[in-house]
């Protein structure tokens, strides 16, 4: 779908009427299609908070619940680009899942398949290409997800944040779940999954943090990654010399892969 673009201006601006307070995201990867499951907690900001919109393009919708009970196609409405709900109380649990193609997302803008490997870039609307969401840079939530593939075909399974767990399933597959703490817009998302090596460091902070530092590459370009470990781990130390910030994750992980379709993400 093309889509004209559409100038925005500050003194249009006005805040979301709701707060999204956490996301927890589900995605069952197959080669046919992708399985996302997202749960929203959200609480109205506003007392005059109407209708909830949220963006959302090129997939299927499968189900949606509020605070566990299915909603019947009267009470939202469906379009191309956005899913609204007509009434929600002050605060509720919405459940939504849907179907996408990663392997058919020729815009690689939300989550796609390219040689093999599932990457995203969703700056700067990319986001509503994975799931129904409010893609917009002011809306700040948390997020936990879980990633499950084939462990032959996706040994890897990355996300933002710091790793909770991993274990096998059946049927050949395997899991892993991340939680990132930080409340974060939803271009800043990533996840990727694939066959990818790995460099290993640690970094030491100032307060005696021992961070684990990890960048993934295709195994052809795995030797390149020892001038950026290098690189990450003296602009760590500048950030403390300079700005007295730490890193706030236990971990800190850079991918750099062939396939990733612009320059760079400040995914942290």
């Amino acid at each position: 779908m093309t889509t004209t673009p559409q100038t925005k201006y500050l003194k249009d601006y006005t805040p979301f009427p709701y707060s999204i307070n956490s996301i927890d995201l589900h995605f069952s990867l197959n080669e046919a299609y992708t399985q996302v499951k997202s749960t929203l907690v959200i609480s109205k900001s506003t007392k005059t908070a109407g209708a909830l919109c949220l963006d959302g393009v090129g997939m299927e919708l499968v189900s949606i619940a509020l605070n566990d009970t299915p909603l019947h196609e009267d009470h939202y409405a469906l379009t191309p680009d956005s899913l609204t709900i007509h009434s929600t109380p002050e605060s509720f649990t919405l459940t939504i899942e849907t179907l996408i193609k990663p392997q058919e997302n020729s815009s690689l803008e939300g989550l796609y398949k390219s040689n093999g490997m599932y990457c995203t870039q969703c700056e700067a609307e990319g986001f509503r290409k994975i799931t129904y969401f409010p893609d917009r840079p002011d809306v700040l939530t948390v997020y936990t997800v879980t990633l499950e593939a084939e462990k032959k075909a996706y040994p890897v399974l990355l996300a933002n944040g710091n790793l909770l767990t991993t274990g096998p399933l059946s049927g050949n597959r395997h899991y892993a779940k991340w939680e990132d703490p930080f409340r974060k817009p939803c271009y800043l998302f990533a996840i990727v999954a694939g066959d990818l090596a790995v460099l290993n460091d640690t970094f030491t902070t100032k307060s005696n943090r021992n961070i684990q530092l990890q960048i993934y590459t295709e195994h052809h370009n795995a030797d390149k990654c020892a001038h950026a470990m290098a690189s990450l781990k003296k602009a760590m130390l500048w950030d403390e010399t300079r700005f007295n910030l730490e890193v706030d994750l236990d971990q800190y992980m850079v991918v750099a892969v062939d396939d990733f379709n612009a320059g760079a993400m400040e995914n942290k």
